[in-house]
């Protein structure tokens, strides 16, 4: 069991839906027939489905379609081209942008800084993501205070030979599971490109 997060007043995300009273473990596996590549089976510790996350085929921007449970659009998650390091924005169905994540130069690690507008306050958020793929973790932060934790799964057959990883995304209370689970595909897209 992982370690208790201190939960966040007042909640903190884009989506006021998603931002739950307890810590959350999103299991995230990435399907391995997918044609689309990167579409994401995200289910809480208890098997129930959180969001939906599908790649569309052939799309310029790698975009990827986040929908609740009963497939409602949340937003879109697609890459930023022309950028010095890797970096994503996703946005509403309207074309608002909700939150954006921009890769940053770091060595030995993966590091990426997440910009939005809390929804339950209208205050301006920086999250910091850093990962060390070598231990296979990452966290982000505000400030001081860790709001998530990424784990990836040891190896198993599906990473051998398909490539795909399953990540083990501990939430802490009032976090917005919708846009972590984004966050997490964003370095999942980061490393990839590395290989």
């Amino acid at each position: 069991m992982s370690s208790q997060l201190a939960p966040l007043s007042p909640p903190l995300g884009v989506n006021p839906a998603y931002c739950v009273p307890r810590q959350t473990v999103l299991v995230m596996k990435e399907k391995v027939w997918s044609l689309s590549g990167d579409t994401f089976h995200i289910v809480d510790e208890n098997g129930h489905e959180v969001v939906q996350c599908r790649g569309q085929a052939f799309s310029l921007s790698d975009r990827k379609e986040f929908a609740d449970s009963a497939g409602r659009p949340l937003f879109s998650l697609r890459t930023r081209h022309f950028t010095l390091h890797k970096s994503f924005y996703a946005e509403d169905a309207g074309g608002t942008v909700l939150f954006e994540v921009k890769g940053k130069f770091s060595i030995g690690s993966s590091k990426m800084i997440a910009t939005f507008t809390n929804r339950s306050n209208n205050a301006p958020i920086e999250l910091l993501v850093k990962g060390d793929w070598f231990d296979r973790s990452a966290t982000i932060t505000m400030g001081n205070q860790v709001i998530a934790t990424i784990g990836r799964s040891y190896f198993n057959m599906r990473e051998v030979f398909g490539g795909q990883q399953t990540y083990y995304v501990t939430v802490a209370p009032g976090v917005d599971l919708a846009m972590m689970a984004a966050i997490c595909v964003c370095l999942d897209e980061k490393e990839n490109e590395k290989k």
